[in-house]
């Protein structure tokens, strides 16, 4: 193995306060009750990859703070590494094999640059979609790009509808109204679309389960292609070419969110008719989509997102540098968290609050002008956002009795609520109190909800063993959505907390660190960080490497934040000195010159503008040896 390359990082004195600015862009579950995507709801530890729960745990498990359980995992399988020599220092040869990589020269190549993406046969219907669509470019017909309302639907649209004029067809992007139509094709959009002259449709990050709507677009003369990434259900829609990765009989290898599929199609499309394709104006655009619907960072989407993260550094799209500059992000340094915690609420809060052909026309913008007018939107539409949510939180805790918040799930109602952020409400229970929850926005009529779940538990199976409750339901393990009439609501709290509690099991509700290595901060030098950094970028798959640090000096402690929740610290170990900052966890506390035993990972200091790298504590408790 070869030696990683150089980079000058150094610990840094703590200085100024952490915000918690903006949530991750977790759309989650479309809250009329219809997927939007697979991935595990992001949020702020307790927990950073759930263990497998078939596997029995074989390493070691030791008490927190506040009850939460530190789980130091086994040593893993490191034969395939017996010929890697000196050159691979054996902690990365740990982490790379928690990481499904078996050998070194698996090893090779996912720590070398990207490769070349899965090839595009693989992909199912592919060939058949691209040569509808090179019929359509060749004769100039009107093509309907019909997207999703979160970040993947609405890259994934830019990226179409840019591609297909480029080519010479006459695209039209259409996102559907999320209070109005709700998630996915609709009839009356179809319709609305075929009096436009479409003879085409294409559905970007949705259509999967369009039985209805897409035999309504052929029987309008529209033929329709399906470009998506959602789970097959057992019909599917009688569309021309169905391109989705997640088909029962799809070899292609790698889950990609909906605007990878978009890519691919778009790159195969230039590729048809012998055109250069310069992909790095689209690069970035995958690599937000790909982060902001929490695709699994494995294989294919890693190396997309690699490419994409080197992409927007120089890229000339008016729509991200406005949004760059309205976000105080400097894009030379960005990296999956600027996608996740800082881009993608700001794009996905346009469909939350308003409409989201606001985020489609910031990446459709050519005018910088027109974009930077966009941005300031979007920027103005997420602080609102941010605002209706805490608002929205506080609301649903003044309704919940302790005996909620134990329960094995929680479940909430509000006529107060905003059907645009119960998503991001349920998503913040879980984060809270570390169990599955649900929340509902109610009316006279009917109740809408959205629900999120811990990796251990599958949300979507709970709702479909109660399916006489719903009028429509929908979702995946970790997330999913619902409609029924008012009037049940009780029954369903009832009957859902009840099964819950018999097929959950209490360890599960316990919040609990995976923690890969005891890794001493004296044992951190410039080159284990120069390894650590080639493991990125992080995901569902390939979380962030987590590590235990005992019996460190608390040189300085200090609450910060605007509620106080928030640690500021110094760290000592030796003569190695670290500052860090801890979220929420300012209870507990270790007294300045006490030593401590601390759970930890890396991060870059993104609230203050030299982006230095510090410690993130996650836990931390008085030292069990000193």
């Amino acid at each position: 193995m070869t030696a990683p390359p150089q980079e000058e990082t150094a610990p840094h004195e703590p200085s100024g306060n952490p915000t918690d600015d903006n949530r991750p862009a977790d759309d989650g579950l479309a809250d009329d009750g219809l997927p939007l995507d697979d991935g595990l709801v992001r949020r702020r530890p307790p927990t950073n990859e759930a263990p497998d729960p078939s596997i029995p745990f074989a390493g070691t498990i030791t008490e927190g703070s506040n009850g939460r359980l530190w789980r130091l995992q086994p040593e893993p399988d490191l034969a395939g590494f017996a010929d890697a020599g000196p050159g691979l220092p054996p902690l990365m040869r740990r982490l790379l094999a928690r990481r499904g990589v078996h050998n070194t020269e698996e090893a090779r190549r996912y720590l070398g640059s990207p490769g070349e993406l899965t090839d595009p046969r693989l992909m199912p219907n592919l060939k058949v979609a691209v040569d509808r669509l090179a019929a359509a470019c060749r004769n100039g017909e009107t093509v309907a790009v019909f997207g999703d309302f979160d970040v993947d639907g609405v890259t994934s649209t830019t990226i179409l509808t840019e591609g297909l004029r480029e080519l010479g067809a006459n695209p039209v992007p259409y996102i559907p109204d999320r209070f109005r139509e709700g998630y996915g094709p609709n009839v009356g959009a179809v319709r609305q679309l075929a009096d436009r002259g479409a003879t085409l449709l294409v559905t970007a990050d949705c259509g999967t389960s369009s039985v209805t709507e897409v035999a309504e677009a052929n029987g309008l003369g529209m033929e329709v292609i399906v470009i998506d990434h959602h789970t097959v259900p057992d019909e599917l829609p009688a569309a021309l070419a169905l391109v989705n990765p997640k088909l029962t009989d799809s070899r292609y290898g790698s889950e990609p969110a909906a605007v990878g599929v978009a890519y691919k199609v778009v790159h195969d499309l230039y590729d048809h008719f012998g055109r250069a394709y310069d992909p790095d104006s689209h690069r970035a655009l995958v690599a937000l989509g790909t982060v902001c619907d929490l695709a699994p960072m494995v294989a294919e989407n890693r190396d997309l997102v690699r490419l994409g993260l080197e992409a927007i550094k120089t890229t000339t799209r008016p729509g991200i540098k406005a949004l760059a500059e309205v976000s105080n992000v400097n894009l030379e340094t960005a990296s999956v968290d600027t996608f996740g915690w800082v881009l993608g609420p700001r794009l996905n809060a346009a469909g939350r609050m308003l409409h989201a052909r606001v985020a489609l026309n910031l990446m459709l913008a050519d005018d910088p002008h027109e974009a930077e007018r966009l941005a300031k939107q979007l920027d103005e539409l997420n602080r609102t956002r941010r605002e209706d949510t805490q608002a929205a939180i506080t609301d649903v805790h003044d309704r919940l009795t302790e005996a909620d918040l134990d329960a094995a799930l929680i479940v909430a109602h509000s006529p107060q609520i905003s059907s645009g952020i119960i998503g991001l409400a349920a998503s913040r229970l879980v984060e809270q109190h570390h169990r599955p929850a649900i929340v509902m926005q109610t009316d006279d009529r009917e109740a809408r909800g959205s629900c999120r779940s811990l990796p251990t538990f599958d949300i979507t199976a709970l709702l479909r063993r109660h399916a006489d409750l719903f009028l429509r339901f929908g979702g995946h393990r970790a997330a999913a959505g619902f409609t029924l009439e008012v009037d049940r609501v009780p029954e369903l709290k009832q009957r859902l907390i009840e099964d819950a509690t018999a097929v959950i099991d209490p360890q599960d509700l316990v919040p609990a660190f995976e923690i890969e290595e005891e890794l001493p901060l004296q044992a951190v030098d410039r080159r284990t960080i120069q390894w650590l950094g080639l493991l990125g970028p992080h995901g569902i798959g390939n979380p962030m490497p987590v590590f235990m640090a005992p019996a460190v000096s608390v040189v300085k402690s200090k609450a910060v934040g605007q509620d106080g929740e928030h640690l500021q610290l110094m760290l000592r170990d030796g003569p190695i000195t670290w500052r860090a900052i801890s979220f929420r966890n300012a209870a507990a506390a270790v007294p300045e010159g006490d030593p401590a035993d601390i759970v930890y990972t890396f991060k870059r200091d993104d609230f203050r503008g030299d982006g230095a790298l510090q410690l993130e504590v996650l836990d931390l408790r008085p030292a069990a040896r000193t």
